[in-house]
């Protein structure tokens, strides 16, 4: 898994929505594309129609299944893996229009109401307050978005530079099963200290967030067409009922169920 730096410089994409309105985007990306790390002055709804993406931050990785969304609020550096072809329809919100718009990026269910306005948002070429249907639907969107429940597709990364350059090392082999010790080998810290910390920043010990991490690359290894069993091998399982537990007892669905969209379910 490729994994964004804390260094370079920002780059703000061009695109973002005016004052009072809603800019829309729709794209068609090939497998292995990347969109560089960048930053919005609005907040961007990406959902994914077809196909899967993983959303870089600083302060985590972001696994978007098929019909699922993500919402990076305005200003957030990120970048964007593609993961098998994607259909991408993506939603620009002027940071006027929800002054209390949430302030961290999060993976969302897309409700048949929601998929319906991003369709008729984009159909439309973008959504104006000034304009009195328009002000309808931004209403109804935002409320929808407000009301979504966060999915657990998000594996968060620590700020202390030391554990952090244990977590991108795993983030790069993320299958592998390595003890810690090997992990921290040349980190200038002790197993013991990474453990201390992961749990005192991120609330979980190592090896949870470790089997975490695993789950949802196994999980984007699905979204990009991978068999379950390619799957779980290159997610560090040696057997196929082993990953299928562990991805029954994480997301409450076998794999299977959840790679079909939310409202065929």
């Amino acid at each position: 898994m490729m994994s964004i730096s804390r260094q370079g410089p920002r780059r703000r994409r061009p695109f973002d929505a005016k004052p009072g309105c809603i800019a829309v985007l729709a794209y068609e990306y090939p497998p292995g594309h990347r969109i560089p790390r960048h930053t919005h002055g609005s907040h961007q709804l990406v959902y994914a129609l077809t196909g899967a993406m993983t959303v870089r931050t600083d302060g985590g990785t972001f696994v978007v299944p098929p019909s699922r969304a993500v919402w990076v609020p305005a200003e957030v550096e990120h970048a964007i893996d593609i993961t098998g072809a994607v259909s991408m329809r993506t939603l620009y919100v002027a940071t006027s229009l929800w002054p209390h718009a949430p302030r961290a990026c999060r993976v969302l269910e897309v409700s048949s109401l929601l998929r319906a306005l991003i369709t008729t948002a984009v159909e439309r070429a973008g959504l104006d307050r000034r304009r009195a249907r328009d002000a309808r639907l931004i209403g109804v969107l935002l409320d929808e978005l407000a009301d979504g429940s966060p999915l657990a597709l998000h594996v968060a990364l620590p700020k202390d530079a030391r554990a952090l350059r244990v977590a991108l090392r795993v983030q790069a082999e993320p299958g592998a099963r390595k003890p810690l010790t090997d992990w921290v080998s040349g980190t200038g810290a002790s197993p013991r200290t990474i453990e201390r910390v992961f749990r005192a920043e991120l609330g979980v010990s190592f090896g949870r967030w470790h089997k975490q991490l695993r789950l949802i690359h196994g999980l984007s290894r699905l979204a990009a067409g991978d068999k379950v069993t390619s799957a779980a091998l290159e997610a560090g399982y040696t057997s196929v009922s082993a990953f299928i537990q562990a991805f029954r007892q994480h997301f409450g669905v076998t794999p299977g169920s959840y790679m079909r969209a939310p409202n065929t379910r």
